[in-house]
């Protein structure tokens, strides 16, 4: 199986940096994301991920929010690993396609091939209002730009044949120029000229990852996507969701091998079942139950004098899932859980405060590597994005007890096996999709594992 580390300031359980261990300040100290780092390229994880977004994502007040640039942090993580795969998010809807195929070519070629890019299309108004817009655009033109996005990126990286550098002294010629074209895409967003002023990247393409799970998100990741990080409270629910998306990857032509599923995993982790519950509640107790209220009510859409803490939630009031233009796929996620578990308003708030949705294992290794299995040899998942409740703890623990016992099970990888970041999730290197020197009369390569 396949594991990743979603990296958050000192941890995902929202009241994580009130704990005695952890540092209020962690979340600007380059140290403890090179601490993180490196423990995880220890355990030989496949990559770290870096989430963004391009606002203020809540009030400063009650957590530490604010987060260094990925792109910018990533490189810096580049320099102290050697082998571990770096997945920065970049927004398609606040961004323009050549600096961020530049930008991702460059940091491909400084890692030696261990970037990815998780691709977003920000769902939030804030962010828009960042960006001179008075409303956010709509959910399916999000997505609609954002398969644009791509494709430019796509034609910009393969602007450079891979044999383009001559490097002949004698001859005074270092590069072949009919092997670095333009690509004079004209679209409905875009007009980008090219060809990128980047040589083609030690991976072709940096390893495209994708997050959303509305109808417009999965029809997107099976174009696009080559690892998925997504939010599944169930089993069923988790290998429903990877059937669906594998079976649109066919639909457009791509191996459904070739597109990894990770649901995220919150570990807590004791040495006894009692333990670790233990260890939950005492993270619930630091809740600001205020502040959750606002947060929660934020995604609902909804006042915050509509949640009660010890009431339901207020489904007749809900809006409807299809006139949500912000986090749909999540909305849904929060909704449904509290509906088939009847929570109260403060017991959602207790099972969103560790992973604002995804799915949370309370228990001792054994029992943390079981349901992993379970999943994991059921069809529901290619392996796990690991969101530890607390930050470096969680992931040292996670490392130290659950991660040997995968590799006693024959699930997890004892060190790696290549160097680049397509290689540790077993994925071809992409051909350029025909010759170069053809510009806008470029063609998709059919049959290959993207279709244009």
């Amino acid at each position: 199986m396949h594991l990743n580390v979603f990296v958050m300031t000192t941890g995902h359980h929202e009241a994580s940096w009130r704990l005695p261990e952890s540092d209020p300040y962690a979340s600007i100290d380059l140290a403890h994301y090179q601490n993180v780092a490196r423990i995880a390229e220890d355990a030989a994880f496949d990559s770290l991920f870096l989430a963004d977004s391009p606002h203020l994502p809540g009030p400063v007040r009650r957590r530490p929010w604010g987060m260094l640039e990925p792109l910018t942090l990533a490189t810096a993580l580049a320099a102290v690993t050697e082998r571990i795969g770096l997945i920065a998010t970049v927004s398609t809807s606040y961004n323009e396609p050549y600096n961020v195929a530049r930008t991702l070519a460059s940091l491909d070629h400084l890692s030696g091939g261990r970037f990815g890019w998780n691709v977003v299309t920000s769902p939030d108004l804030p962010a828009a209002r960042n960006f001179g817009l008075s409303d956010l655009p709509s959910h399916a033109s999000r997505y609609a730009r954002a398969a644009e996005f791509v494709e430019v990126a796509f034609k910009l990286w393969d602007s450079w044949a891979d044999d383009a550098i001559v490097g002949d002294k004698a001859a005074a010629i270092w590069a072949d120029e009919s092997k670095v074209c333009p690509i004079d895409h004209v679209g409905e967003y875009f007009s980008v000229a090219g060809p990128l002023n980047v040589p083609r990247p030690p991976q072709g393409h940096p390893l495209l990852v994708q997050a959303g799970s509305s109808e417009e998100g999965r029809q997107f990741a099976g174009r696009y996507a080559e690892a998925v990080f997504t939010a599944q409270q169930t089993l069923p629910g988790a290998r429903a969701f990877a059937e669906d998306l594998k079976a649109r990857a066919a639909a457009f032509g791509r191996d459904p091998s070739k597109v990894k599923i990770l649901p995220g995993l919150v570990p807590i982790i004791g040495s006894t079942t009692a333990e670790a519950r233990a260890l939950e509640a005492s993270l619930s107790e630091l809740i600001s139950q205020e502040y959750a209220q606002g947060q929660l009510a934020s995604l609902l859409q909804v006042p915050v004098s509509a949640l009660p803490l010890d009431g339901p939630l207020p489904f007749a009031d809900l809006p409807p899932e299809e006139s949500v233009e912000g986090a749909r796929s999540r909305f849904s996620l929060v909704v449904d859980l509290a509906r088939r578990e009847n929570l109260t308003v403060r017991q959602l708030i207790g099972r969103l405060g560790g992973g604002r949705g995804h799915l949370t294992i309370t228990g001792t290794p054994e029992q943390v590597a079981d349901e992993m299995e379970a999943w994991y040899s059921a069809g529901a998942a290619d392996g796990f994005n690991i969101m530890p409740a607390v930050l470096p703890s969680g992931l040292s623990v996670f490392c130290a007890e659950v991660v040997p016992l995968l590799r006693k099970r024959g699930l997890f990888r004892s060190e790696y096996a290549g160097r680049t970041l397509r290689e540790h999730y077993g994925l071809d290197r992409p051909a350029v999709a025909v010759p170069a020197g053809n510009g806008d009369q470029r063609q998709p390569r059919l049959g290959s594992e993207r279709l244009v």
